[in-house]
């Protein structure tokens, strides 16, 4: 039975006219591991520069060849591992060059307009990165306006799962942001969060890159985290580069992945210490009205609820509930790589905001975090949004997934 996956790949691999004699140029083999995947992600850097349109992977088993649909981007080659596969398994893939390039439209595209990009698959949309400035409800005080955050996040069934400027208590909530709260820059304390304090904020800087392809499309954009002085001075404290991929969906439609990983480094020689807090920094997110303590659940890889998360550990954390599209949900993972993984939850007790939810990934929330000049820091999230709900076998599955990807081998 043909596939999603193998639609895409032949959309994005077959070319008018195109040779079958084109000269391999590199041959992969790619080992599962002692973990069963499931369309798992794989990259592997490329010998020599080149772009999707000029390139043409085929999957060989046997004497079957099976175009793969690819994305080549910043030197490295990536693709599905279509369907399942087994625990112990390996496969093989032959690349070639195109004789000519490819005539079709990437499937995954990122679309600017009106001071934000959309990614997404075909009409589908997938997120929305504001980089412009966002004005706050009127009659709000325009301490809130606000660049850099992703809203809105869609579900495959097109629910809006994110809130931004939320209610008149919580305006500087952003729908996915990731703001440190308490650090201490230049002898001060200094709140990047909570921007009706007037002590910091975060800003879109630049873009340094968009990517369409085929197996997957994003955006690198660089940020900057800006503490406030006296009479109106400023001065950044983080340079912060966000890099965003977003994945073909599975499950004939029902669901979608897409990683998130912030790169950053101190702006002064100083550097700055990231306070032990509550909440703040990693990945914050407001989620959409519709989810309240009534209406929607967290389960968390502990066997944690939103009734007992908050300042637990967690691997994965998942959050389902009911909107006027259906039921959906989304499943956040954190990289067994970030600082004090498996990283803290704070987790809105069910008697805030009148049951709203706000859960934030915190590194920060056991202990502090201080970053010195030279060096390099990454923080990486996977988030996976469905419709309907997962299992936890499901959701564990998927974090080990992303956790330890599938090697690639050049043979």
């Amino acid at each position: 039975m043909k596939t999603l996956f193998r639609n895409l790949c032949l959309l994005g691999c077959l070319v008018a006219g195109q040779q079958t004699t084109a000269q391999v140029i590199a041959r992969y083999t790619v080992q599962a591991g002692d973990i069963a995947r499931h369309n798992s992600v794989v990259h592997i850097p490329l010998d020599q520069p080149a772009d999707t349109e000029d390139l043409l992977l085929e999957e060989v088993a046997g004497k079957k060849r099976t175009p793969v649909a690819v994305t080549a981007a910043n030197g490295e080659l990536w693709w599905i591992l279509e369907g399942h596969t087994p625990a112990g398994a390996r496969r093989f893939y032959e690349l070639k060059r195109a004789n000519r390039k490819t005539s079709t439209v990437p499937v995954m595209q990122v679309t600017d307009a009106n001071g934000a990009l959309v990614l997404q698959q075909g009409l589908k949309h997938i997120l929305q990165y504001n980089y412009a400035t966002v004005e706050p409800p009127a009659g709000s005080d325009s301490v809130y306006r606000r660049s850099a955050f992703i809203h809105p996040l869609w579900a495959p069934n097109g629910a809006v799962l994110t809130n931004a400027f939320p209610n008149a208590g919580h305006r500087h909530h952003m729908g996915i942001w990731n703001p440190w709260t308490h650090t201490l820059f230049e002898g001060k304390e200094t709140d990047f969060w909570n921007v009706q304090k007037k002590e910091g904020k975060v800003r879109f800087v630049k873009m340094e890159s968009v990517t369409n392809g085929n197996a997957w499309c994003g955006f690198s954009a660089r940020q900057d985290h800006v503490a406030f002085g006296k009479n109106g001075s400023e001065k950044v404290a983080i340079n912060e580069t966000w890099k965003v991929r977003a994945y073909p969906s599975t499950n004939n439609g029902q669901r979608r992945c897409w990683d998130i990983t912030s790169l950053f480094h101190c702006a002064t020689e100083e550097g700055i210490t990231l306070l032990q807090y509550r909440y703040g920094g990693g990945f914050g997110l407001r989620t959409t009205p519709f989810f309240t303590a009534s209406t929607s659940e967290v389960l968390t890889s502990e066997g944690k609820t939103r009734k007992n998360a908050d300042s637990t550990r967690a691997r994965w954390v998942k959050i389902t509930g009911v909107t006027p599209e259906g039921k959906s949900g989304l499943l956040i993972m954190n990289a067994p790589d970030n600082y004090d993984s498996p990283e803290p939850l704070r987790v809105w007790p069910e008697n805030m905001e009148g049951g709203e939810l706000m859960l934030n990934y915190s590194p920060t929330k056991m202990k502090e975090w201080k970053l010195t000049n030279g060096n390099n820091y990454t923080l990486t999230y996977r988030v996976m949004v469905y419709d309907g709900d997962i299992t936890p076998e499901e959701a564990e599955a998927a974090w080990k997934d992303f956790a330890f990807p599938p090697v690639v081998r050049k043979q």
